[in-house]
């Protein structure tokens, strides 16, 4: 068994993550700079103990098959997300963050992360009862087949979507599917 990273080896795989990325857009490239910004300024930028901001690792679970979207409905936030959360000390990068929540969050554990983030999103929430941004570094997992989820107790639901049948989501959650569905050529 390898040993956990050091923050300072998570720290540099999140840099090398992010400075790899192509933005695909301005102000994507902006909020990149600003996550890049922050780990330079802070060595432990990327854990949920870095007061003010922290980066937290999402994604949109695709089973391309049946061209279907898994989401959760968040327990404590009543709106159906996709899957994530915080990067973890044992995590070795942002993608194995995002594939980690991903396995807890569906007990699906049959997925696979596809390289690179889809997109950046920078939003506040109370976070350990203080107002925080999470600076949310959004990836694509695959499921080789829509399973059956299951879901535990930070959610209340966990279901697969159409992408064009969505339930109620933000505008982060449909601009997610929309770059998952134009990365697979499934729009």
């Amino acid at each position: 068994m390898n040993p956990a990273p050091s923050v300072s080896d998570l720290t540099r795989s999140c840099v090398r993550t992010l400075e790899a990325w192509s933005a695909p857009s301005e102000a994507q490239e902006l909020l990149r700079q600003l996550y890049l910004d922050h780990l330079l300024a802070r060595s432990d930028g990327w854990s949920r103990q870095c007061p003010g901001a922290h980066l937290t690792a999402s994604s949109v679970v695709w089973a391309p098959a049946e061209h279907a979207v898994l989401l959760v409905l968040h327990a404590k936030i009543g709106r159906w997300l996709q899957t994530g959360g915080h990067v973890e000390p044992d995590d070795r990068s942002l993608g194995s963050a995002a594939l980690r929540e991903a396995q807890e969050e569906s007990g699906i554990e049959s997925l696979h992360l596809e390289p690179g983030p889809l997109l950046l999103s920078r939003h506040q929430v109370d976070c350990g009862g203080r107002p925080t941004y999470h600076l949310d570094v959004q990836f694509l997992v695959l499921a080789p087949v829509a399973s059956p989820p299951r879901f535990g107790a930070e959610s209340r639901d966990v279901r697969w979507f159409a992408p064009s049948a969505l339930p109620d989501v933000d505008e982060s959650v449909r601009d997610l599917v929309t770059a998952a569905a134009d990365r697979l050529n499934q729009s």
